[in-house]
């Protein structure tokens, strides 16, 4: 007898597969859907587990199914992709900030979508690649790391909804990366069980997101020309190139000789300065969050202690959240580096996901 129906969001790649394969052998009855979000896209994106595939992943994902004996189907969904995840993309760089599109992504795209795909089929459940686990606690559903701290996707993930987390199947959550090779191997698919990966960005595999910004805005150098750089007295240290061409905590690239290393540390669009400053004038204590979503806690009363990432490999410090108005303040014991509006801020207890939100403003 079946566990349910789940939907099983294919990319062609090793998890996913993989995922597809546990999910088979616990009893669950699988379709599968493979997104077309974007025409451009390098073999580097076919081998990343995002969801966002090529023709040539699309039709690997299609020849697992097949394999496998569940139905497939693609779900073109590339205008709503570009209005989403590459306006994003490109308006937080023009405001002065560094999105991250791979949370855009997650919650309009992957859950947005295809739990609308799995409500037209029927299917109780969804499920992905991801390297995260879901936990149900004081009737609420939260997020814990993977078990492989390596390979750990729930810094992407803060911003799924109850309902989101609730339908969601993460078949991967318990393994490492290492052993999910070894069951591809094991089952006879030897040629994914070494399938390489990509860091990159979906759609800008050759990772050079100034290229990106040059070709999707018009007249991008006459907009965004020169500006000074300025040091955090305010005093003019030489020319750069345009603010939308850095970012916060950037120490390459700046062309400029100061006959020590300095750092992006504050961008100023309205005025096109780009500050920079010491490695330790780079370090700040406290900032502010916007559209956060809580997971673990329904709300933040007084003052909730959590240790908070600010960027992916980020370690993560001990801080102080509160809530002000609209905004959650974060406070750090200790001094972190580079906290970059724009980027998400995500707040974990032993492992698990309290919430997250985007980073408004650094004091």
């Amino acid at each position: 007898m079946s566990k349910g129906r789940v939907l099983m969001a294919m990319s062609g790649g090793i998890d996913s597969t993989v995922a597809a394969m546990l999910l088979i052998d616990e009893g669950y009855e699988l379709e599968g859907v493979t997104f077309r979000v974007w025409d451009n896209i390098s073999q580097a994106c076919m081998e990343k587990e995002t969801g966002c595939c090529n023709v040539d992943a699309i039709f690997e994902a299609k020849a697992m199914a097949d394999h496998f004996g569940f139905p497939h189907q693609i779900l073109d969904i590339r205008k709503h992709f570009e209005e989403t995840v590459i306006e994003n993309f490109v308006s937080e760089y023009i405001s002065g900030r560094t999105p991250n599109p791979c949370v855009v992504c997650n919650s309009d795209i992957k859950w947005g979508e295809i739990i609308k795909k799995a409500d037209e089929l029927n299917c109780e459940y969804i499920a992905t690649g991801h390297y995260a686990q879901i936990l149900y606690d004081n009737d609420r559903y939260f997020i814990k790391k993977g078990k492989d701290d390596t390979k750990d996707q729930s810094y992407f993930l803060w911003s799924l909804t109850q309902q989101n987390l609730k339908r969601t199947l993460f078949p991967l959550g318990e393994l490492t990366k290492t052993e999910v090779r070894e069951i591809a191997l094991n089952k006879g698919f030897e040629k994914l069980s070494k399938k390489r990966e990509s860091q990159e960005i979906c759609f800008i595999p050759d990772n050079d997101y100034r290229r990106f910004l040059r070709e999707r805005v018009p007249d991008f150098d006459k907009r965004f020309g020169p500006g000074n750089f300025l040091d955090t007295a305010g005093k003019v240290l030489g020319k750069h190139k345009g603010y939308p061409n850095y970012t916060i905590g950037q120490r390459k690239g700046l062309e400029i000789a100061l006959g020590h290393p300095m750092y992006v540390a504050k961008i100023h669009p309205r005025t096109n300065t780009v500050v920079l400053g010491t490695r330790d004038e780079l370090n700040s204590t406290t900032f502010y969050v916007e559209n956060s979503n809580l997971m673990k806690i329904g709300k933040v009363e007084g003052e909730v202690e959590v240790v908070v990432k600010i960027r992916y490999r980020n370690k993560g410090g001990l801080a102080r959240m509160t809530q002000e108005g609209d905004l959650l303040k974060v406070e750090y014991y200790n001094p972190m580096d580079a906290i970059t509006p724009g980027q998400s801020a995500v707040f974990y207890q032993n492992d698990c996901l309290v919430g997250g939100g985007v980073i408004q403003s650094v004091e």
